[in-house]
């Protein structure tokens, strides 16, 4: 078995994989002889079929802060980062039985819009500028310094490079097309991140078992790394900061989970180009199914590059270089090339999806509400392919300084964004299911959000994170009702969400979905407790 560099072989397969990509994109997004508009370039004309929404879902959400950073984590934590994946599933259900339904009922594009519909446009623009922050700054510079990591690790190509060349292969397509060349592309690359993951992790589990098959590596990575495979960490384990014991499944990670599945533009943006709510409903369930098995993919990894290195914390160093080590010393020439198209998979679906909603809230919610009030829509289009490019550029220019020399860069994700979160909960939360929440609430939610957290940081530096993010949500519900009795006293605010008889239902086959994946999800939690 052929192990180490790129062959020529590898180079094939990976380039057929790119060449598939950027014609199917391309092809999808095909004008047929009629001017694009905004719904055609932002919401995939809505037609998104159950499948390419669950698909396009976990393309968009696994990338290389999964792949490379997960397994990272796995490396240097062990099982106990599934959790971001396992809740995942169980918050998946909440969006499509109580979030979804409210938003298409809106007929909305951004969460932004939403948030002028239920309070003003203070708000709306409030959270814009957030989200357009957090996409750039966090999100894009992210997966384009893991992504040209791995390159760098893998194939020996130049970080700036890897950079550039990630960029623009999401590019070719995505700004062009926009969310129907990125949907119906991630339908494929999802097949691919996950068959090719599938591989890796066997390949691993195989190199573990000394050449015995994948459930003999399982068995051993169970017995020669069992504090590996504790999902709720002891007070005394050197990673509770990151994941502190059982508020994990009780605290704050809920706040991480919901905003990000709830309230993301790129995750939501799916369920908003659905066909129906129907068609959304099982999208999102069909996500969540697919969410149950990635800790195979992108943990167990990391947890078998630990006990193929003898359990020594610093043969790996950084632990985010534990995934592009197992390809480059366990997965065979051939084989490679469809595991690197694996990665890049993830990478480039994750960067096209961002772009994507990056231009959607720029381009509807701060150039056509204050620019451009009666933009026509190839004028929107065009802003919108603009705005993907200025977006893009930005990130290679600060992917590097921003992100070099962390050496967990999923817990960076997870904490930064963090600061955001609770604000982001508070307001969608309040704004769906209490009546008296006025616009001076969501709008000072949106404000402290930010300054608490840094606050609870500094003040409180032993707080775990995931804890500081409860909190932070409690201390500003507690605000914004205050605020929002001042306001409203005893009546109902002028703009709350009419909560019909029948919003809220769904079919048999949602509901039988449903509580398949809360049965896995407990079953989960009981074998690795």
């Amino acid at each position: 078995m052929t192990t180490g560099s790129f062959v020529t072989i590898d180079y094939i397969v990976f380039f057929i994989y790119i060449a598939i990509i950027i014609f199917i994109g391309l092809w999808v997004s095909r004008s047929k002889d009629k001017e694009r508009t905004s719904q055609d370039y932002f919401l995939a004309s809505k037609s998104l079929t159950w499948w390419a929404i669950g698909a396009s879902l976990i393309a968009a959400n696994i990338s290389a802060e999964q792949m490379i950073g997960m397994s990272g984590s796995g490396f240097a934590i062990g099982l106990g980062i599934a959790s971001y994946e396992w809740m995942a599933a169980i918050t998946l259900i909440l969006v499509g039985k109580f979030f979804l339904p409210i938003f298409i009922e809106k007929k909305i594009y951004t969460m932004p819009q939403f948030l002028e519909q239920r309070y003003d446009g203070r708000v709306r623009t409030a959270m814009a500028a957030f989200w357009l922050l957090v996409y750039v700054f966090v999100n894009l510079t992210s997966v384009l310094y893991l992504g040209a990591l791995a390159m760098n690790t893998i194939m020996g190509v130049p970080m700036m490079w890897g950079i550039i060349g990630l960029a623009a292969f999401a590019a070719i397509y995505s700004i062009y097309g926009g969310l129907k060349s990125v949907a119906w592309t991630d339908v494929i690359q999802v097949v691919v991140l996950i068959g090719g993951g599938l591989i890796t992790a066997w390949l691993a589990l195989s190199a573990v078992a000394d050449g015995d098959g994948p459930l003999k590596g399982f068995s051993l990575l169970l017995e020669k790394a069992p504090e590996k495979f504790d999902m709720i960490l002891s007070k005394d384990h050197p990673s509770y900061k990151e994941l502190p014991g059982i508020g994990v499944i009780l605290g704050g990670m809920w706040i991480a989970n919901i905003s990000y599945w709830g309230f993301n533009q790129y995750i939501i943006q799916r369920g908003l180009a659905a066909k129906n709510i129907k068609e959304a409903q099982r999208g999102v369930l069909f996500a969540g199914y697919l969410k149950l098995i990635i800790p195979l993919i992108v943990v167990i990894p990391g947890i078998a590059a630990f006990v193929l290195t003898s359990g020594d914390p610093s043969a790996i160093n950084p632990p985010d270089e534990a995934y592009p080590w197992l390809l480059h010393n366990f997965v065979p020439a051939g084989i490679k090339g469809l595991a690197f198209a694996a990665l890049t998979a993830a990478i480039v679906s994750s960067l096209a999806s961002m772009l994507n909603s990056t231009s959607t809230i720029f381009t509807m919610d701060i150039f056509k509400n204050y620019i451009n009030k009666d933009s026509s829509e190839k004028t929107l289009v065009r802003v919108g392919r603009l705005t993907s490019l200025a977006a893009l550029v930005i990130a290679v220019l600060t992917a590097r300084p921003l992100l070099g020399g962390l050496d967990q860069a999923f817990q960076y994700i997870q904490e930064f964004t963090g600061f955001v979160t609770p604000g982001v909960c508070a307001i969608f939360l309040m704004g769906f299911f209490w009546k008296k929440t006025s616009a001076n609430a969501a709008l000072w939610s949106a404000i402290l959000t930010i300054p608490l957290s840094f606050l609870f940081k500094l003040a409180w530096p032993t707080l775990p994170f995931i804890d500081r993010m409860g909190l932070v949500f409690i201390l500003i519900v507690i605000i914004a009702v205050l605020i929002s009795l001042i306001d409203n006293k005893q009546k109902n605010d002028a703009k709350a969400v009419d909560l019909h008889k029948g919003l809220f239902y769904t079919d048999h086959k949602f509901n039988i979905s449903a509580i398949g994946i809360l049965i896995i999800t407990a079953v989960l939690y009981i074998l690795f407790w």
